[in-house]
Order: C-alpha cells, then sequence, then structure tokens
C-alpha cells in the first residue's frame, strides 16, 4: 500500500494494547491509531504520565477513546494484574510490545524477580504479558503481535548465550540483547502460532518493526509528553539528514499493526533505515535463527516461570519477513 499517515485504513471497532505509550514512539503509535478510529489501550508504568498521554490524544484526537492499564514490565507480577484487567477485554485487535529502556544504566542493575534490567523491560516482560495475553488474541479475528526491535541489531550481534550478562556487562550490549531477543521472539510466535494452525487471515499473527533512528530533538513537542530542551533539539537538528522525529519512526509499528496486506513474519522499518516511509525489509540472519529461537523460548519460560502455550509441534516454517 502506499503509505499516508494522515489516512491510514479505518480501524473503528478495533482495540489495540499498546506497551509504554505515555512517551516517544508508544505515544505517537497510539496517537495515529486513535485518529484512525481505534481505541487504544496505554499499558504504562506511571500512571499519571500515562493520563497525561491519554489527555494529550483525546485533546489532539477530537473523539479520540482512550484507556489506560498499569504496567511495569520489570516486575512479573505487575504484568500479570496487567495481563488480567487486558483479558476482561472484549477483543484486542493488536498488542504492540514497544516499552523499553532506551538508555541502559552504565552498570549491571536487576529488577525485582533479580533479572538483569534491561532484559527484563525490554525482553522478559514482553514474553510474559504476550503468553498471558494470548487468549484474547486468539479470541478475536485478525489479531496482530508487533513486536518492536532496533536496527541495532545490525549493529551489534549476539547469540544470546549469556542473557543475563553475569559474565561481563556493558550497557549497550545489554540493549543490544534485549532487542535482538525481541525480534528473534517476533519471528519465532509467528512460527509457533502457524504451528498451531492460528496463523492465515483468521488467526494470530506475529509481525517484527524497527523505528530507525528516531531522535527526541526532531519529534513535535506536546506538553506533558514530549518536550526536548533547546540544547537537544539543536544537536538532534545536525543529524537531520539521518535521523527523523519519533512521530515518523511509529510509522513502520503503525503500518505492521494496520496494512491489510501484512502478513505474519514480515519484517518493516524505514525505507532507508535511518529513516523515511515504511517497507517490508529483511531481518539479520540472527533474527531468523530457529535453533537460537527455541533456546531463547526455552530460557525465557523457565526464568518467567511462565509457560506460553505454543509449541513446534505440526510444523511451519513461519515467514522470512522479506
Amino acid at each position: 500500500m502506499t503509505w499516508n499517515p494522515r489516512r491510514l485504513p479505518g480501524q473503528a471497532g478495533k482495540t489495540f494494547v499498546i506497551t509504554g505509550a505515555n512517551t516517544g514512539l508508544g505515544y505517537f503509535t497510539a496517537e495515529q491509531l486513535a485518529d484512525a478510529g481505534a481505541h487504544v489501550v496505554l499499558a504504562c508504568r506511571d500512571p499519571d504520565r500515562a493520563g497525561a498521554a491519554a489527555a494529550a490524544i483525546r485533546g489532539r484526537v477530537p473523539g479520540a477513546s482512550v484507556s489506560t492499564v498499569s504496567l511495569d514490565l520489570a516486575d512479573l507480577a505487575s504484568v500479570r494484574r496487567a495481563a488480567e484487567t487486558l483479558l476482561e477485554l472484549p477483543a484486542i485487535d493488536g498488542l504492540i510490545l514497544n516499552a523499553g529502556i532506551v538508555h541502559p544504566p552504565r552498570t549491571r542493575e536487576v529488577s525485582v524477580d533479580g533479572n538483569e534490567l534491561v532484559l527484563a523491560t525490554n525482553y522478559l516482560g514482553h514474553f510474559a504479558l504476550a503468553a498471558q495475553v494470548l487468549p484474547a488474541l486468539r479470541r478475536t479475528p485478525g489479531s496482530r503481535v508487533v513486536s518492536l526491535g532496533s536496527m541495532i541489531s545490525r549493529i551489534i550481534d549476539s547469540t544470546l548465550e549469556d542473557l543475563q550478562l553475569k559474565a561481563g556487562y556493558k550497557q549497550w550490549t545489554a540493549y543490544a540483547q534485549s532487542k535482538i531477543a525481541l525480534q528473534v521472539f517476533g519471528f519465532e510466535l509467528d512460527r509457533r502460532l502457524r504451528a498451531a494452525d492460528a496463523g492465515g487471515p483468521l488467526g494470530v499473527a506475529s509481525l517484527v518493526a524497527h523505528p530507525g533512528y528516531s531522535i527526541s530533538g526532531l519529534t513535535p513537542g506536546i506538553r506533558g509528553v514530549s518536550e526536548p530542551s533547546r540544547g537537544v533539539r539543536f544537536v538532534d537538528n545536525l543529524q537531520s539528514l539521518v535521523a527523523q522525529g519519533k512521530d515518523r519512526g511509529a510509522w513502520p509499528t503503525v503500518l505492521a499493526a494496520t496494512d491489510p496486506d501484512a502478513r505474519g513474519g514480515q519484517y518493516y522499518g524505514p525505507r532507508f533505515l535511518t529513516r523515511g516511509a515504511p517497507t517490508i525489509q529483511t531481518p539479520t540472519r540472527t533474527s531468523l535463527d530457529q535453533p537460537l529461537a527455541a533456546r531463547l523460548w526455552s530460557a525465557s519460560e523457565s526464568v518467567t516461570k511462565i509457560p506460553f502455550p505454543l509449541s513446534r509441534e505440526n510444523g511451519g516454517t513461519g515467514g522470512t519477513g522479506g
């Protein structure tokens, strides 16, 4: 389809849950979906910031339908409570796994459950959330899960053998591993959905998107949501030839969630890698590594103590993202 962010396919009657929707990419994903007529659920850690984001969407999108759910992805008990609330929704047409720590701590920190903090927030919490809300997705015809990856997966690679980084912590390794894990999960989820006969036009599809190089200084200012300082705007404007605002960085995710021609296993990103209109792209080899994906899935179930009710039985190769 030709991309026009102001003319998305109508989403009236649909419900999308977006993690980390109080700011940045998540906020603009929610706003754009609300503008297309969808009901958006902002699943956020801070209730006050979630409320401010909801108010901003209502102010900028006349008639917007917005609600909030408390969710701290680094706390598996919070994830469970959020999932219980979300399962009460009559339908979930899209679960968008967006939230994450973008600027990792300089030294290794752990979550309340004892997991490396960046991994817990960016990946493990999303794995647990998707596992627990799967029944709502499966009872919604044509539903989708969109996992937010990162172009850092093309810069830093990992076999994910030391997920907790106990052997040595580097902040950007932590970030890269967490986003690679989420991409691997997104493609593996699609394979398992197909194997379970849940894929296809009426089943659950899993897709992956990345926002390119999306930065605060090029992002529209919104009171209480997006307020980059003059200094940030000055520095970021120097990168305008290779970067874009987070409003545009949301485009690949929104397209993956709404494109009527989308298929499970596809990978969306900016046309010019760091910026531009969203297109279908080819993921990294690591993202599609099936033995690695199987190990990651097993490790994720073990660490979270949450069985994900899908297996590889009945085969199924899933999409290639190309």
